[in-house]
């Protein structure tokens, strides 16, 4: 019997996958495929656009060779943000690498625009912060070192989810969604459109970018997509973390989740546009209907990638003997890790921060560190967290964890531990998948409204905390202390 389906494509920093949801949500076959990275200098991090686009019809082929009779009614992206590329509009070449979101390289060109007193004004437009993270600043990098002559009309800038609606429309739809765009600094959050004075800021043409459109939309048709028919409808386009946020259905105003993988983002539901307070960022967290949904979110640069970077540096086999290694002693024994490797991200945004190991004495082990960096994930947070529960001026909801470290009890409960405050982890952690899949049946008519949505079926489990006050106080004081001296290495 052929089964009705929602694809997915979850084009994450180091894989992408595919997932293909049914009608009841349930998640009925996933595969993947890995994207390489590139790092060709300190600092800069970078991936082939061609790269991309094959991992993500391997993990299509992948993902479809487990269900061979289903029907797919609709396609929907999920994306890692803050990347940005550009590609020949006639061809469909790419005209450079693909700058990620971790890279650094146009850390210079923020300083400057801060120095001239530009950040206050681009804060009110966008809720973003000068940061080399966002691709306002890296889209000039692109131009100036790869497209020098040619004419803006000839070319395609756009973040992953517009390289993707390129290839899967056979090059019919140079669109993106507000959520995507919103994390550009080129877009004006509080009306949704590309804003003149932020392009001629950041010197970005107009007539190269994407149109915008609701994050759940149609997009166009595949079209030769290898695998797939043509006419399915490429229904829906959001930003990997909004995508997770609306999977776990956090519709209410102030219900969040921490989407743990790479780096970390923590993002809450907002009724309507508020100034982003100190720190954090203020986005939109999906357009349906023209309507767009706010949220307040925190992004951290380095999450879950300080695990393998430790276990490598104690010798360890893998980042489960690290995990176990740190459970063998109750606490770091003043020992404390900030994982400032490519600098610090929210709260704090300090590109120059550098990652440090701190509070050593004879009496601190192998343990102590792997323990300290375990809980470097859950301070983190816990900074963003706090900023978070006084902005939103009626606290937080309900909170969910998801991404593939979610899936450790120990890690996440050193998370409700140091928020003294409960985080469900969700049976499935594809949230983002889930996400996509939702907003797309949504404008295909296979859910007919969120309210449908949110009744779907979700299952999980509650860790509540029981740390003891004085035993936070004391672990957070010392990682304050640990961060104040990461912001002032001079390499």
């Amino acid at each position: 019997m052929t089964i009705r389906a929602v694809l997915a494509i979850d084009e994450g920093t180091t894989n992408s996958k595919a997932v293909l949801v049914g009608e009841n949500g349930d998640i009925l076959a996933s595969g993947s495929a890995p994207v390489p990275t590139e790092h060709p200098r300190p600092g800069w991090v970078q991936q082939s656009a061609e790269d991309i686009w094959s991992a993500t019809l391997e993990a299509i082929r992948s993902c479809l060779s487990a269900t061979p009779d289903v029907d797919i009614a609709a396609l929907g992206i999920s994306n890692q943000r803050e990347s940005m590329l550009v590609w020949d509009r006639a061809t469909g070449e790419p005209l450079g690498p693909v700058i990620t979101w971790q890279c650094r390289r146009t850390a210079a060109t923020c300083s400057a625009l801060k120095s001239a007193g530009h950040e206050p004004s681009v804060l009110r437009l966008t809720g973003l912060p000068l940061d080399p993270m966002f691709p306002a600043t890296k889209a000039r990098w692109l131009l100036e070192n790869h497209c020098q002559g040619r004419d803006p009309a000839d070319i395609c800038l756009g973040t992953v989810d517009s390289w993707l609606i390129w290839n899967f429309s056979g090059g019919q739809a140079h669109m993106t969604d507000r959520s995507n765009a919103a994390r550009t600094q080129l877009l004006d959050i509080a009306t949704g459109i590309w804003d003149d004075t932020l392009c001629t800021l950041f010197g970005v043409p107009k007539a190269a970018l994407p149109q915008v459109t609701d994050s759940s939309h149609v997009f166009g048709v595949t079209t030769d997509v290898p695998g797939l028919r043509n006419g399915i409808p490429i229904a829906a386009a959001v930003g990997d973390s909004h995508a997770a946020l609306f999977g776990h259905g956090a519709f209410g105003a102030g219900d969040g989740k921490i989407t743990f993988g790479t780096g970390s983002s923590i993002m809450t539901t907002i009724p309507e546009f508020i100034a982003p307070p100190q720190g954090i960022t203020t986005t939109i967290a999906w357009s349906i209907g023209g309507k767009m949904t706010y949220a307040l979110e925190g992004n951290i640069l380095v999450s879950a990638a300080i695990l393998p970077w430790t276990a490598e540096l104690l010798g360890l086999e893998s980042v489960d003997a690290l995990l176990e290694l740190a459970q063998t002693v109750d606490e770091c024994l003043g020992v404390t890790l900030v994982p400032a490797h490519v600098g610090l991200g929210a709260p704090h945004w300090q590109a120059d921060a550098r990652g440090l190991i701190s509070g050593l004495t004879f009496s601190s082990g192998p343990a102590h560190v792997a323990r300290a960096a375990a809980e470097s994930m859950a301070f983190q947070v816990n900074d963003i967290y706090r900023i978070m529960a006084s902005a939103t001026g009626h606290g937080i909801g309900r909170l969910y964890v998801d991404g593939g470290p979610s899936r450790n009890p120990f890690l996440m409960k050193l998370v409700a531990d140091y928020l003294n405050h409960p985080v469900t982890m969700c049976d499935n952690t594809e949230a983002s998948a889930l996400g996509a899949a939702y907003l797309a049946g949504l404008a295909a008519g296979v859910w007919p409204d969120l309210a449908t949505i949110s009744g779907l079926k979700r299952s999980g489990t509650e860790l509540s905390p029981d740390m003891a006050d004085e035993t936070r106080a004391r672990s957070l004081e010392n990682w304050q202390i640990a961060i104040t001296r990461s912001t002032i290495i001079n390499i």
